[in-house]
């Protein structure tokens, strides 16, 4: 499969030339193809499933992707509900396959990604940003859940600058720390 896909398309230096950093890692997540070989988990998306049927858990998993940040969220999210708290971490986990707390750590996990891929901010930063004020057990949750380190998964997703805008291209250094 790799080499129909370089091929076709390449490899991530070329799409990045052509189409911008962007593109490139739209392309290498959408193939799970990169310019690296470290396995699939570092790029596993988080799959939001909205089509369960649950109109109570859909609602909430809108507010929640507006909210994730928000300390103490799954308390809200229960008193968004209207639900006792095992009904809704029932009615959650059935209709999404994650419990609410799980949901939000991949939800926060994944907006992190995000900003890792395309800015320069320093990890605990981002990490105070997506919810989490203690950076270490941001850190430690990263990694559990992608397998790399914020700052490995920067390295590795970040392309190199090949002018088509981005914040690997704006000259400022991320804080790689692991």
């Amino acid at each position: 499969m790799d080499a129909v896909i370089h091929e076709r398309f390449g490899d991530c230096d070329h799409i990045a030339k052509r189409g911008g950093t962007e593109e490139a890692i739209r392309m290498s997540k959408l193939f799970l193809y990169q310019w690296h070989r470290d396995g699939q988990l570092p790029f596993a998306s988080l799959i939001e499933n909205v089509d369960h049927g649950d109109a109570v858990v859909v609602k909430c998993q809108q507010w929640l992707a507006q909210n994730y940040e928000r300390a103490d969220i799954v308390a809200e999210m229960v008193q968004q509900s209207g639900l006792p708290k095992r009904t809704f971490d029932r009615r959650f986990r059935a209709a999404t396959g994650y419990s609410p707390l799980s949901y939000v750590q991949a939800l926060r996990i994944e907006e992190a990604k995000q900003l890792l891929e395309t800015g320069s901010q320093a990890v605990d930063s981002i990490g105070r940003e997506v919810g989490y004020e203690d950076v270490a057990s941001f850190r430690r949750l990263f990694r559990r859940i992608t397998g790399m380190s914020p700052g490995d998964y920067r390295r590795k997703f970040q392309l190199p600058s090949f002018g088509g805008g981005g914040a690997a291209r704006d000259g400022a250094q991320p804080d790689e720390r692991a």
